[in-house]
């Protein structure tokens, strides 16, 4: 019996488990069935699909999903603007509790063994580890990368996205044991949106020293506001650039100003939409951090004699790395409590109305995010 809002305790079978197996499967039947949302494609609205048991390879961990956000790649996937293999569970920010762990257990990102009833966030990536990428630590450039939310439904590989009750994670997945005392609306974005800005403003500032520094977004988007508050945290004086007047009202909660100022040392574009902005803005041995966008977009007119001639440095940022990710919730759990993450989920529908959450996270003045949740 469970109590209202705990997490049924999964039911183990190894009797399907041959000894001579070298990584030894944990099959795991789930009372209730766990619930996932397919994406058919574009047009359709998603099926509910009942998963009633997962089988466990020996570094894989299955975890009850408290919360997660809708990014704005699941929008585009959903509205036809980005390709994905269907069907397929979406969703690459969530929080959720291990229910259960393979055989062979599993480290969490700082290297201590992850138990059942930790409550964690993981990689929207999950990298092999040995490959030349990897091993330079590009894990987020896998030569055999999966990533969360994007992979198509196959058998035994349905719990695969956050817009689900339980996601099964597998072993190259960066898992980080986080504090019971932050809000799930302050962690579940931290795996894509707090993690990609922690990473953009650590590019810079391998760079350029950002203690004084002049720094400017570009887009008042998760990403950029929290990039500014990053940049703030780290002792940077920060401007925020972005034409929607309702998201620069937001900007001055994140320890930036909405207001240009000065000829920025450091130009973090983190719209997609101002590149060339960018590029033109920085000072003599600026830093620019292109981290913006995940559509295609129209080339951009590139003035390498004035690049040159101002020793811009040009840096890209797509995805994260297992350190950004940890440094992510070490800042949410620090520096980052001083600015209103918690108010960043306008609303959390139930899983089950995911059509509704994600029309409401497309609009033109969508809020910074809207979650689901299974109840």
């Amino acid at each position: 019996m469970t109590t209202p809002g705990s997490v049924p305790s999964p039911v183990l079978d190894r009797s399907a488990q041959p000894a001579s197996h070298r990584a030894p499967r944990t099959d795991i039947v789930l009372r209730p069935a766990a619930t996932a949302m397919a994406f058919l494609g574009a047009g359709h609205p998603h099926e509910e699909i009942a998963v009633p048991g997962v089988a466990l390879a020996a570094h894989d961990v299955l975890v009850a999903i408290e919360l997660s956000t809708i990014c704005g790649s699941d929008v585009h996937i959903v509205q036809g603007r980005r390709a994905a293999p269907v069907p397929v569970v979406l969703g690459h920010e969530s929080v959720g509790r291990i229910l259960a762990i393979g055989a062979g257990g599993v480290d969490a990102a700082d290297g201590t063994p992850l138990h059942i009833g930790d409550r964690v966030i993981w990689s929207a990536t999950v990298s092999c580890g040995v490959c030349d990428r990897c091993r330079s630590g590009l894990t987020q450039h896998c030569r055999e990368l999966g990533e969360y939310g994007h992979e198509r439904i196959a058998p035994h590989r349905e719990l695969t996205g956050g817009f689900a009750s339980h996601a099964q994670l597998r072993e190259g997945t960066v898992i980080v044991r986080v504090p019971e005392h932050l809000p799930a609306s302050v962690l579940a974005p931290a795996s894509c949106a707090t993690a990609t800005a922690w990473a953009a403003v650590d590019a810079a500032a391998r760079t350029r020293d950002l203690e004084g520094a002049r720094v400017r977004v570009h887009g008042a988007g998760l990403v950029g506001l929290s990039a500014a508050a990053i940049a703030r945290s780290r002792g940077a004086i920060v401007d925020v650039k972005d034409p929607d007047p309702a998201r620069r009202e937001l900007v001055h909660w994140f320890g930036a100003a909405s207001r240009a100022e000065g000829v920025p040392d450091v130009v973090i574009e983190a719209s997609g939409d101002a590149v060339s902005e960018a590029l033109s803005e920085a000072a003599v041995g600026g830093v620019v951090v292109l981290v913006g966008g995940d559509l295609p977009a129209e080339p951009v007119p590139l003035d390498a004699g004035s690049l040159r001639h101002r020793l811009v440095t040009i840096v890209g940022v797509h995805g994260c790395a297992r350190a950004d990710l940890s440094a992510a919730v070490s800042f949410l759990a620090g520096p980052g409590r001083a600015h209103p993450f918690d108010e960043v989920v306008s609303a959390v529908h139930p899983l089950s109305e995911i059509d509704r959450a994600l029309a409401a996270a497309a609009v033109p003045d969508a809020p910074l995010r809207i979650a689901v949740a299974h109840r």
